[in-house]
């Protein structure tokens, strides 16, 4: 019997089961702490966002979960242990469905999502966040396409080989660029990722990088955990050119449930933050690289300062949905959550809370068929693109 999203909307709308066979899927959400954990399986874990049977609860079937080894140093050593850490990760994304078979199991394409949901398991899709990791080896992506990868983000917070990224990582002595863009390494990696049919993630990326995948890529890109630059105006949202461009090519924008993104930081936590970067040296274009142990602690008080802000709610990331769709229309908007990465707002904490999410879209006015594409129709679609455009599809 097909478990799609049952977010007993019948409770809350009335008679109208809304939702009944709506498929959910979040296309970004990490890993916890707890993974790196031995016999840790994904089904119960209270130190996590997620789990399967708060996913289950919740109504949500599938997610790609990242595979994510945060910004180094460009060394062999600094590599050869990111690479060891990968494979670590991986075990434990691996193990969601090794150890839960009844519960579980891997989708590589929306065929498999699809197929999965309706026999009331879970999908575990796999994704690639930060690609500093792998190296100069172009390679390794078909190496990690097949072990399950089927996303790929090119990076996080700071550049790294293959692009800049919208945050320089000013402890490690990141300048507000490095490449003006893609590396000639990440242009071919865009041609590696198109002839895979691996889906390439823009997420994260500096705005000339996003420009040059978008001109590079012959397959529609997704941005998987982005908000929008015209509520907050920060470097980390897409701006409503972007926005226009990924439209264009055909792509999707998945609103991400990040407070920080959804909700403008108050002029005292700003001041904050700058006092706190001046007292540690760190400016864009300083070039100046902590040490390990003062990056670590400049996180520690950095999330102490921004951690002080006020959660953003479900209204505020569907204000974000209601302003992508008027711009860029409603098939090329999703939804994700970034749990376990500091994702979540008041009202969709965890996996278990999907239905206040699409409660608030009823209520907003969203059809049934729309709010199918927000969770899962976009997502899918441009994830077939990119397969659809692989080296040798026909």
């Amino acid at each position: 019997m097909m478990r799609y999203s049952a977010i007993l909307l019948i409770a809350l709308i009335g008679a109208t089961p809304l939702g009944a066979q709506t498929l959910t899927l979040d296309p970004h959400l990490d890993l916890p702490k707890s993974a790196g954990v031995p016999g840790w399986t994904g089904f119960e874990d209270p130190t996590s966002q997620f789990d399967l049977e708060r996913a289950k609860t919740g109504g949500l079937n599938a997610a790609a979960i990242a595979l994510f080894v945060p910004q180094g140093a460009r060394d062999a050593a600094s590599f050869a242990k990111a690479q060891a850490e990968l494979v670590r990760r991986d075990a434990a994304i691996h193990a969601i469905v090794d150890r839960n078979p009844g519960r579980a199991a891997l989708a590589l394409s929306p065929t498999d999502v699809r197929r999965i949901a309706a026999s009331g398991k879970f999908a575990v899709i796999e994704s690639l966040l930060n690609t500093w990791p792998l190296g100069d080896d172009l390679a390794q992506f078909d190496r990690w396409y097949a072990r399950g990868v089927r996303i790929v983000g090119f990076v996080h917070a700071g550049h790294n080989q293959y692009a800049d990224s919208s945050r320089p990582a000013l402890p490690l002595g990141d300048k507000p660029a490095e490449h003006g863009g893609l590396s000639p390494l990440g242009k071919a990696a865009v041609t590696r990722l198109n002839d895979l049919g691996i889906l390439i993630d823009v997420s994260q990326l500096s705005d000339a990088a996003f420009d040059q995948v978008l001109a590079l890529s012959r397959a529609p890109v997704i941005a998987s955990h982005s908000d929008v630059r015209g509520m907050v105006d920060t470097s980390r949202n897409l701006s409503d050119p972007q926005l226009d461009a990924l439209r264009a090519k055909g792509g999707v924008i998945a609103i991400n449930a990040f407070s920080a993104y959804l909700r403008p930081r108050s002029p005292t936590t700003s001041k904050a933050v700058n006092d706190l970067q001046r007292s540690f040296g760190l400016s864009a274009g300083a070039g100046v690289t902590l040490s390990a142990e003062r990056q670590v602690d400049y996180d520690r008080r950095y999330h102490d300062i921004v951690g002080k802000e006020p959660r953003a709610s479900v209204a505020d990331l569907i204000d974000a949905v209601d302003y992508a769709v008027r711009r860029i229309g409603i098939d090329h908007v999703a939804l994700s959550s970034d749990f376990n990465h500091g994702g979540g707002v008041t009202g969709w904490n965890d996996v278990g809370e999907l239905g206040g999410v699409t409660a608030e879209l009823v209520r907003r006015g969203y059809t049934p068929g729309q709010i199918d594409k927000l969770w899962s129709g976009n997502v899918l679609r441009v994830w077939q693109a990119a397969i659809d455009g692989r080296k040798g599809a026909t």
